[in-house]
């Protein structure tokens, strides 16, 4: 089985292997419900993703700050945002807000899930980032 998986492995990193996978996916993966957000998830824990989607981010959200990643920016203003939950990331909730609610932060997307998965601990890390971005 190693065996196999380290072919697999090769053969992908050729020219042939490479446009395979690409079909592959297209055709295949993409039809799996959220296998496009676990592969943009995994990504950016990888440090190899688009720096444009899940970008850390603190939201007003009445009473204090939460947590949030944007996913998505509107032309009018407003943005999508997903907000996890504790201490499990991978879960949470959808809002879209006016981009005024949202303060993108200057962290690592690594940062803020471990302070997500830390039930908290590092956020004021997080919120030390936010006011210097906005200065």
């Amino acid at each position: 089985m190693l065996l196999v998986c380290c072919l697999i492995g090769v053969a992908v990193q050729t020219r042939l292997g490479h446009r395979l996978r690409e079909r592959m996916e297209t055709s295949l993966f993409e039809r799996l419900p959220g296998y496009g957000l676990f592969r943009s998830l995994t990504q950016r824990l990888a440090g190899e993703g688009r720096e444009n989607v899940w970008k850390p981010a603190l939201a007003d959200m009445g009473d204090g700050l939460v947590p949030v990643f944007i996913i998505e920016e509107f032309e009018d203003g407003r943005c999508t945002v997903f907000v996890p939950s504790v201490p499990t990331p991978l879960a949470g909730a959808v809002y879209i807000l006016s981009r005024d609610r949202v303060h993108a932060l200057d962290v690592p997307f690594t940062q803020a899930i471990k302070s997500i998965s830390s039930w908290g601990a590092g956020a004021k890390d997080l919120v030390a980032a936010m006011t210097k971005t906005e200065r």
